[in-house]
């Protein structure tokens, strides 16, 4: 029974007509309001007891020891809470081959006699409150192939997995472990091991050499850890890597040179210096790149080129020296491409002064650099960013999912950060239809393109810090979906357009320090800004600032008619251009990354599998 269809208390009374041969009960997604009936333990002959979703609550009654013969056991998700004692009825379900108490608000340590469970096969604790250290008798459990004890409060060092040689996934991230890998461990004899996540602990350390004997490994996530040292060449051995993601740690050394037959990397925010190896070969499987927030230098490898799975690139906050890299617009996969922070020069505009091309960019972050220049009239025709489409198989979100091996379902989620709305922001799940321009901090000068309009995706625009002259874009009002808007430090004159003020979705604007005049629109989007955002405008009145405008001597609301006039036949002349160029324009980052929110980091992680993160 599913989809909420029940919602009275469960009593007693209600188990008095149940067959006493009854093998398999399944109850989910229902919004029952009790605890756990103990007349469940009198359903002898159940082998499956299924009751995620449901909204029970209080502690697991002890009758529950009665069903000798359950093999699955699930209450994920629910408001189990409490102590897992060790005289609980658990413990005596010698049988039970899947328990997974994942997603409830059990405290207390791991009792010893989880070791009793020793036809345990699937294991899964996901967040709770579980504290204290694993109990030895873990090393018990000789049938487990997946055990899940991320998201809780657990302490101690690597615990001692010997005898679990057929683990399949191990996830203890977004824990409180600490102290070192040691060989000695178990961890390197585990042969049959697929998914390794330790990310969010104290580990600390150099990685052993050892991880080369984990020859099916697939995914390997170490991030936000203490780990130091150089990342060692054996994990190039292993041809099924999947994901590797070592972000958030001391490494040092040089960038491995086996980027290109692992499909997603994160080498985020480490020590590592060098350049970016330049020997990525046609069709390389790598679908995600970051090694943002190192001490790289040198220039883009060309052999990037190669990468036609290639979505995500991020080099941003290194010591990068080179040209715009235009060559990148032939890689047919590319959707978010950043370099903020580094010594990238020279021009953004195309040599024939074209657009700018990218068949399927949706982001384009190369703020702080030192790009010079104007931008030709068309230069945002033809951008994936024209369309605010879902990606193709109409999810919401930007994920990759890899399901070759049955048990194993992974999701990798990227997550992105951009200035948004004026501050630094951090987002773990990305909208497949989100579309951000960040050209802050240059020296761009010239106008800005009335082509901008034709972006209908965009939800943020950030321009400021450059030299753009002109006035601002009136078809900045057909940016419906515009949330963030940052014109400020330019030097842009005239008056700010009334049409923004019909952007039902813009919440912040900043055209502060320009020289614009007259009256700022009235209207929610502007009544509810700081003052700050229209400051440094010597010729501006109105709310929220402080001076008026007042009779006649204000200055006019919008530009002279025949400046209008001009830059609306503009507009209508790019509409025509788009038009004759076509267009095609989608997204699907298949992330889950990038919406309103980041932090000067760009994290990824990866969960698995797909059921246990679904939430």
């Amino acid at each position: 029974m599913e989809s909420g269809a029940i919602t009275p208390r469960v009593r007693s009374q209600s188990y008095n007509s149940v067959i006493a041969s009854l093998r398999d009960l399944f109850l989910s997604n229902n919004n029952f309001s009790s605890s756990l009936s103990s007349e469940f333990g009198k359903l002898s002959n159940l082998e499956v007891l299924y009751l995620p979703s449901n909204g029970f609550s209080g502690q697991v009654p002890p009758t529950i020891s009665n069903l000798t013969k359950l093999k699955v056991l699930r209450l994920s998700d629910n408001h189990f809470s409490g102590t897992l004692a060790p005289n609980s009825g658990l413990f005596e379900l010698h049988e039970l081959r899947f328990l997974m108490l994942d997603y409830n608000n059990f405290s207390s340590s791991l009792p010893f006699e989880f070791g009793n469970l020793n036809n345990l096969e699937f294991l899964y604790l996901t967040f709770n409150l579980f504290s204290g250290q694993i109990p030895p008798t873990i090393s018990n459990l000789t049938s487990l192939v997946e055990l899940f004890l991320d998201g809780n409060e657990l302490t101690g060092s690597f615990p001692l997995v010997w005898n679990l040689s057929k683990l399949s996934m191990l996830d203890l991230s977004d824990n409180h472990f600490s102290g070192t890998l040691n060989p000695n461990s178990g961890l390197f004899e585990l042969h049959d091991l697929r998914y390794l996540n330790l990310g969010y602990n104290n580990f600390s350390s150099k990685l052993p050499s050892e991880f080369g004997n984990l020859s099916i490994l697939e995914v390997l996530s170490l991030e936000s850890n203490s780990f130091t040292g150089e990342i060692p060449l054996s994990i190039c051995n292993r041809s099924s890597l999947f994901g590797l993601v070592l972000s958030y740690n001391n490494f040092t050394g040089q960038v491995p040179p086996c980027l290109s037959t692992i499909p997603f990397v994160n080498l985020r925010e480490n020590n590592l210096e060098g350049r970016v190896p330049d020997n990525f070969y046609v069709d390389a499987s790598v679908q995600t790149l970051d090694v943002g927030r190192n001490q790289l230098v040198g220039k883009l490898p060309k052999s990037l080129i190669n990468c036609s799975s290639l979505r995500v690139l991020v080099v941003d906050h290194n010591r990068i020296k080179d040209t715009f890299p235009f060559w990148l617009k032939a890689l047919p996969n590319l959707q978010v491409f950043i370099l903020r922070s580094n010594d990238f020069y020279g021009s953004i505009s195309p040599p024939d002064q074209g657009p700018l091309g990218f068949p399927e960019l949706r982001i384009l972050e190369i703020s702080d650099n030192s790009f010079t220049g104007s931008l030709p009239p068309n230069y945002f025709l033809n951008w994936k960013a024209s369309s605010p489409t879902p990606n193709e198989d109409g999810g919401l979100y930007m994920a990759y999912n890899k399901t070759a091996y049955a048990p194993i379902f992974y999701t990798y989620t990227d997550v992105l950060d951009l200035q948004y709305k004026g501050i630094s922001m951090e987002q773990e799940k990305i909208l497949t239809f989100y579309a951000a321009i960040d050209f802050s901090g240059n020296k761009l000068e010239g106008q800005i393109p009335e082509s901008i309009g034709h972006l209908k995706a965009l939800i943020a625009l950030n321009l400021s810090n450059n030299t753009f002259t002109g006035h601002i874009p009136l078809s900045l009002a057909n940016l419906t979906e515009l949330e963030s808007l940052d014109l400020s430090s330019n030097q842009l004159s005239g008056t700010i357009p009334n049409g923004l003020g019909s952007l039902s979705f813009l919440a912040y604007i900043n055209v502060s320090h320009n020289q614009l005049k007259g009256e700022i629109p009235q209207g929610t989007q502007f009544s509810g800004q700081a003052e700050s955002s229209f400051e440094g405008n010597a010729g501006l009145c109105g709310l929220p600032l402080k001076e008026r405008c007042i009779g006649s001597n204000a200055p006019p609301t919008q530009q002279p008619k025949g400046e209008d006039d001009e830059e609306e036949g503009e507009v209508l002349s790019w509409k025509a251009a788009a038009i004759g160029c076509g267009a095609g324009f989608l997204l699907g980052l298949t992330i889950a990354q990038i919406i309103a929110s980041f932090k000067p980091e760009w994290l990824t992680k990866i969960i698995g599998p797909y059921e246990r993160r679904n939430h």
